[in-house]
């Protein structure tokens, strides 16, 4: 089974027992956080899409740790000009263990 989320302004593919890196969240280490904008949920044989989200479905998951990316430089330079700027940036971002998929059934399954 596998869900497809949406979390700082991205989407992520899951499953349970993932670890992504999202963008982050004000959260602390070892905090349970339940991502509810499910776009999509798929168990092999029966796909739900949301319009825009699966109403009632949520992907619950806890925080491992808060880090750092590695370092993007920003090099502008003008030719001729003498016009040269470089610029370092790290994104934040939040480590998340998926720890189970809840879905909905819908009125049919019951």
């Amino acid at each position: 089974m596998f869900a497809i989320v949406k979390t700082g302004g991205k989407q992520y593919r899951v499953t349970e027992n993932n670890v992504i890196r999202v963008e982050k969240l004000d959260l602390e280490a070892g905090a349970k956080v339940a991502l509810d904008q499910v776009l999509m949920i798929s168990d092999g044989k029966k796909t739900t899409v949301g319009l825009p989200v699966v109403k009632g479905a949520k992907v619950e998951a806890t925080v491992l740790e808060q880090m750092r990316d590695r370092k993007v430089i920003v090099f502008k330079k003008k030719r001729r000009h003498n016009y040269r700027r470089k610029k370092g940036h790290r994104q934040h971002l939040t480590v998340l263990k998926i720890n189970k998929i809840v879905a909905v059934k819908s009125q049919s399954e019951e």
